[in-house]
């Protein structure tokens, strides 16, 4: 995500260039996802409502936080940055990439309604591709990168037991990139970041990028889906 993003998008030419990128990895996505398997690893759904949280990253945030937004079960997700420190948790510096944060989705979720499971066959389908190093679609830099940072030994062990599983299924035609670190904090990004896509349905980057994901969760895991 750049500054620029957030303005006009330059040329018919470039968003034609980015559309036909976000084609070709939506297109890795929707294979992946039809055939992404239930993790053999997961939490036991609880029997009472609560609250538990995990944070994801996987590119620019805006489209990460629209999808989970939509899952079933999820009471909010909020956009921020984490993996590095607080007082860099800005976008501008964000956007240098030499902060160690990782445009991130803090997402606060049901565990009677939706397992950390579930939530990570959402990740790892149409959330994001999780084979892309440092970048997702037009963005790149390591502020992009694809990251789980748990915050409790269950998470690890969750997360780590499903990249292995969909690595051991050979479901992607690449190694997965995605990182697993313990969660040091998450820093809340400013106003203007959250709800974006919501807010922004006409822009070309949201159309583009943001917009075909929602409709893939949708369309592979209707059950999953708010309606």
């Amino acid at each position: 995500m750049s500054t620029l993003r957030i303005g006009v998008v330059v040329g018919l030419m470039l968003a034609m260039g980015l559309g036909f990128i976000s084609f070709m990895n939506r297109g890795a996505r929707a294979a992946a996802g039809a055939n992404l398997p239930a993790p053999i690893v997961d939490e036991a759904r609880a029997t009472h409502s609560g609250r538990e949280s995990i944070v994801l990253s996987g590119g620019c945030f805006w489209g990460v936080q629209l999808v989970f937004e939509n899952v079933r079960g999820v009471i909010s997700a909020a956009d921020g940055y984490a993996g590095g420190n607080g007082s860099t948790a800005d976008y501008e510096t964000v956007s240098t990439g030499t902060t160690g944060h990782a445009e991130s989705v803090q997402v606060v979720y049901d565990p009677a309604k939706v397992t950390l499971g579930e939530l990570l066959q959402v990740f790892f389908s149409v959330a994001h591709d999780p084979t892309e190093l440092n970048r997702q679609g037009p963005d790149t830099g390591s502020q992009y990168r694809s990251a789980i940072f748990f915050s409790t030994p269950d998470q690890e062990r969750i997360a780590k037991a499903y990249i292995a599983q969909l690595e051991d299924a050979k479901i992607f035609h690449r190694p997965i990139v995605t990182q697993l670190n313990p969660l040091r904090g998450f820093y809340r990004a400013e106003d203007y970041h959250q709800d974006y896509a919501v807010h922004n349905p006409d822009s070309p980057y949201i159309r583009i990028n943001d917009l075909p994901k929602l409709a893939a969760l949708r369309a592979q895991w209707p059950a999953l889906a708010k309606h």
